[in-house]
């Protein structure tokens, strides 16, 4: 069925949450089980207060943030994305992740609405690094001196404009509205999924356990690896 409506979809896009990057091996810093929120408080390590404030704290916490990101990769659920973009099959992807794994599995759409641990920016200047100068323990920029911080949104600053925008915009065009290892209990970016729908797309959801936003979705998919249905639908597709 729905590589039926993969087929016959103009405009299909995909949103992707913390289970997509679970599944490259990434553990979700949020999740009780790894233990990384337990030990900090996120809105004293991880937000502009601390940037402002705890400096050393907040810079330790976001290069071990840096090097873990850079130590897996996307996996194959992220490149066959890549591919139906190639082939038409899906036009954009809006993603609540911050690893950069599908731009490195070659997606060129993409609205990352929570920022990018691949890069980092003076937070004097405005000047961009690779997050490599992050893993290193260059913590400084270049040009100014001011303090480096990673491209992503803290605790107590607002998604950023322009990817929210764009997510706003894709999510009203949506003819097929597919959402991927996400919780969809964060705001605003739970609303895309509602957003689609409202406009006449049909939602699809596919995420380990439930999600508030179900009882909305056309076809619901729990219990499996998000690699896993794709490859299933794309045999399908073939």
């Amino acid at each position: 069925m729905i590589s039926d409506w993969l087929n016959s979809s103009r405009y299909t896009v995909i949103f992707t949450g913390a289970g997509m990057s679970t599944e490259s091996g990434l553990p979700d810093f949020r999740s009780a089980n790894q233990g990384m929120w337990q030990q900090k408080d996120p809105s004293r390590v991880a937000s502009i207060e601390a940037l402002n404030n705890n400096v050393e704290e907040f810079m330790d916490f976001y290069r071990k943030r840096v090097i873990r990101v850079k130590e897996y990769g996307p996996h194959k659920g992220h490149r066959l994305l890549s591919e139906w973009e190639k082939r038409g099959l899906v036009k954009s992807i809006i993603t609540q992740n911050v690893d950069g794994f599908h731009q490195k599995a070659g997606s060129e759409h993409v609205a990352e609405l929570h920022g990018t641990l691949q890069t980092v920016f003076c937070n004097s200047c405005g000047k961009v690094f690779n997050s490599e100068e992050y893993a290193n323990g260059i913590y400084q920029c270049t040009t100014c001196g001011g303090y480096l911080r990673p491209s992503v949104v803290l605790f107590g600053e607002m998604l950023p404009e322009e990817p929210f925008n764009i997510a706003f915009e894709e999510a009203a065009r949506a003819e097929l509205f597919i959402v991927l290892g996400s919780s969809l209990s964060v705001t605003p970016a739970n609303q895309f999924p509602l957003i689609a729908k409202e406009n006449g797309a049909q939602l699809v959801i596919v995420n380990q356990e439930e999600t508030p936003l179900d009882r909305f979705a056309d076809q619901v998919i729990h219990d499996r690896k998000i690699g896993d249905v794709l490859v299933e639908w794309d045999r399908l597709l073939k």
